[in-house]
């Protein structure tokens, strides 16, 4: 070192100048060197904790599957049972089945069932069927009590009953009515599910 002469001066210079040096050398490396080290340590470091918070988060997700498992066949089972009642497909072939069972249980003459065209509304169709057939007072009002206990919701509307005219019959009252029934969403065929 040029300049400095060391020789001439107390021992506790040659100290001071060498912590001095010592320093700034520790600084340079934590500057330069280690500094890079030291925000790679904090980027894994934070992406440890963002890696150990959800793996908290999915056991506990996994500690919650069987509640969720039984949430949805809980849900599955009420669907299904709304779609017993407000089906997604028409269904000719089953309500003319309940009907006609319906008929064969009492003492009626079923005349006509007749399926009119769809009317949309929001979500849902309506499905009207004209329905004439003859019986007596108390096998009609059990007609339509048994309807009224169907899964499928069926409204009974513009009801027409007449006295029988046919002598010597056992049905007493001839009556007409609208069925209405109810399809959820877009009318699917015979079939579709």
């Amino acid at each position: 070192m040029a300049g400095l002469d060391l020789e001439n001066r107390p021992w506790y210079f040659a100290v001071i100048i060498g912590l001095i040096i010592a320093g700034g050398l520790v600084w340079a490396f934590e500057k330069f060197v280690f500094a890079d080290i030291q925000k790679d340590i904090n980027g894994r470091s934070n992406d440890l904790k963002t890696l150990q918070q959800k793996v908290t988060e999915g056991k506990a997700a996994e500690q919650r599957l069987p509640q969720f498992r039984e949430e949805f066949e809980r849900l599955d089972t009420e669907l299904q049972r709304l779609l017993r009642i407000l089906p997604t497909a028409k269904q000719t072939d089953e309500l003319i089945k309940k009907i006609k069972s319906l008929t064969e249980r009492g003492n009626f003459r079923l005349l006509s069932f007749q399926p009119q065209g769809f009317i949309k509304k929001d979500f849902y169709s309506e499905w009207p069927v004209n329905v004439s057939l003859d019986a007596n007072y108390h096998e009609l009002a059990l007609f339509f009590d048994r309807l009224s206990r169907f899964s499928r919701i069926i409204n009974v509307e513009s009801l027409d009953m007449k006295g029988s005219s046919r002598q010597g019959s056992t049905y007493t009252i001839s009556t007409s009515f609208t069925m209405k029934t109810f399809i959820y969403g877009d009318v699917k065929q015979e079939g579709a599910r």
